[in-house]
């Protein structure tokens, strides 16, 4: 046997050309270039921005999370034909390139690439929806090198920034990701983004019936307040226990416990009441859950304006339900490794995060429309990047056409087969 890297037209990530058709259908890309300004002198410009956001993308979706990976890949074929560039042509943007442009984005830009997002998700649906659900959390990027804007957390014992990531709980399509300093977002501040993120949905569609669904620390007495005097527009949110709330719950929690001391088995029941603290200007809907067993008790409130929901399901088939958050969250910073705030500039690693989250809104568009009657539907990035995106390609350029080859003994070939067949329909 003999080993060598010759095999110059073959790419590892052939999976890429269905990102490239995922696009060519949302266009989140075009969108997102379209919100810089290229103020290069166009004599010295051998790389569009264009060309150099797909690029980056497309590597990040593909595994390749650091600029660094642009020396390697700048020549592969498949990065090319993604870039909308024969593979005769020159190489794509090397890695000092790359990190110049990473650095190019004001905070005008910025804020019209955060819009775009919004967009893109309106854009998304053919029609007006009956009812969205914006799931908002944030979670720790640890940083390291003295960052802009990194202070120390306690809670994660290190510096690091808070991005807050907002999706749409029955999809798992991205509203938008804000990087934030490190400290927890405060209550003022989500309500201010909130609530402009509602208005241009509620412009958009008039029907719609829009919930805000966040842990205990998105709960504020602004988004209260101004839900108040809205048609279709509620909250749920978890409630901070306090000396108040357990008394108005005293009964259902010394029965849970009675009766787990009278059986020895595990005791679970709700109850809802009204409540109103000191600073909110009506009484809401408070839902206690208390569980019993053998390692105590465990006591949970919930707070909402919905009072047409049962007791139970408003707090597991509602609130609990948030928890799907948690795995587009992990799809987003664990397999697409948007935690690398590698750039000094706050601006720059925002700019960062809106690529990763570019990568989200392409691959969730191949799991859940390309692949929805694939065993890869419910699949994780991790997988579909495993077993889509990297298939081996030999590309040829001909006169006439680019010539793309797979394996024969590919094992996902059904499923490649009727995406491109997909793919194909489409563009007909």
């Amino acid at each position: 046997m003999e080993l060598g890297f010759t095999g110059a037209d073959i790419s590892s990530d052939g999976g890429l050309l269905l990102l490239r058709e995922c696009e060519q259908h949302t266009g989140i890309l075009q969108s997102l270039t379209s919100c810089l300004r290229d103020e290069r002198h166009p004599s010295y410009i051998r790389h569009g921005f264009s060309e150099m956001l797909t690029q980056r993308v497309f590597q990040i979706a593909a595994g390749y999370e650091d600029a660094d990976d642009c020396d390697s890949l700048r020549g592969d074929d498949i990065l090319k034909l993604c870039a909308d560039k024969l593979p005769s042509q020159a190489d794509l943007a090397s890695q000092p390139t790359m990190s110049r442009f990473e650095n190019t984005p004001s905070h005008s830009n910025l804020y019209r690439m955060a819009t775009t997002f919004l967009e893109n998700f309106i854009q998304s649906y053919s029609e007006e929806p009956p009812i969205i659900i914006l799931d908002a959390d944030d979670t720790d990027s640890t940083t390291y090198g003295g960052q802009q804007l990194a202070l120390y957390n306690d809670y994660y014992g290190d510096y690091c920034y808070m991005p807050l990531h907002i999706y749409e709980g029955l999809s798992g399509k991205l509203v938008t990701t804000l990087l934030k300093p490190g400290r927890r977002s405060k209550n003022i501040n989500v309500f201010s983004i909130l609530s402009r993120i509602i208005e241009r949905i509620r412009a958009q569609w008039k029907n719609t019936i829009i919930v805000v669904r966040g842990d205990s620390h998105f709960c504020s007495r602004q988004l209260m307040d101004w839900c108040a005097g809205r048609d279709n527009i509620h909250f749920l949110t978890g409630l901070t226990g306090n000396k108040k709330l357990h008394q108005l719950a005293g009964i259902t929690i010394e029965s849970a416990q009675r009766q787990y001391g009278q059986t020895g088995e595990p005791v679970k029941r709700y109850h809802s009441f009204e409540y109103q603290a000191g600073e909110w200007k009506t009484a809401q809907r408070v839902v206690v859950k208390v569980e019993v067993g053998g390692k105590g008790t465990n006591i949970r409130y919930i707070v909402t304006d919905m009072r047409q929901w049962r007791t139970r399901d408003l707090y597991e088939r509602g609130y609990c339900a948030r928890g799907a958050m948690e795995l587009r969250i992990k799809d987003h910073k664990t397999y697409l490794q948007s935690d690398r705030m590698s750039c000094s500039s706050f601006s720059a690693n925002q700019f960062r995060l809106f690529l990763h989250s570019a990568a989200y809104v392409l691959l969730h568009n191949l799991q859940s429309q390309t692949l929805r009657a694939t065993e890869y539907a419910s699949a994780t990035f991790k997988t579909i990047r495993e077993k889509i995106i990297k298939v081996a390609a030999y590309v040829k350029e001909l006169k006439t056409k680019i010539r793309i080859e797979f394996p024969a003994s590919c094992p996902q070939r059904a499923a490649f087969s009727r995406s491109l067949l997909l793919f194909e329909a489409l563009r007909t």
